[in-house]
């Protein structure tokens, strides 16, 4: 809880130096108006892709398979896209990196590996109804 908290803290420091960065070098307007946009971005890319997974997710139920994949990629696209909505550059390039198909499959196994950790202590339990 201890590391969660010095990393958020950490992100915030690091977003203020980036922005007051950006703003020198471009201006405050320009900066103002950059961050507006990437959210608007954001979540507009969010939105579209989001759906596309739930449809996935949806087709492979009716199919009879199960949605891991399809479950996985709609949270990193939810993640993403939350992470492009707030202000500052680098939550929105952490949120554009989880958003793009192309970079979203390099964090595909990272996330395999944390979940297959957290069912083997058992901190992760399946209920099937």
């Amino acid at each position: 809880m201890k590391k969660l908290l010095w990393g958020m803290l950490a992100l915030v420091f690091a977003e203020i130096a980036m922005l007051i960065l950006i703003g020198k070098a471009i201006g405050v307007f320009y900066t103002l108006l950059l961050i507006v946009l990437t959210s608007v971005v954001g979540v507009l890319i969010a939105k579209q892709r989001g759906m596309k997974s739930y449809k996935d997710i949806q087709n492979s139920l009716q199919q009879g398979q199960p949605p891991g994949i399809a479950m996985i990629e709609t949270f990193m696209i939810f993640i993403g896209g939350a992470l492009m909505a707030l202000p500052g550059f680098i939550t929105d390039i952490i949120g554009l990196l989880f958003v793009l198909g192309i970079t979203r499959n390099l964090f595909k196994p990272i996330i395999f590996y944390f979940l297959r950790k957290k069912m083997k202590k058992g901190n992760v339990i399946i209920v099937q109804r």
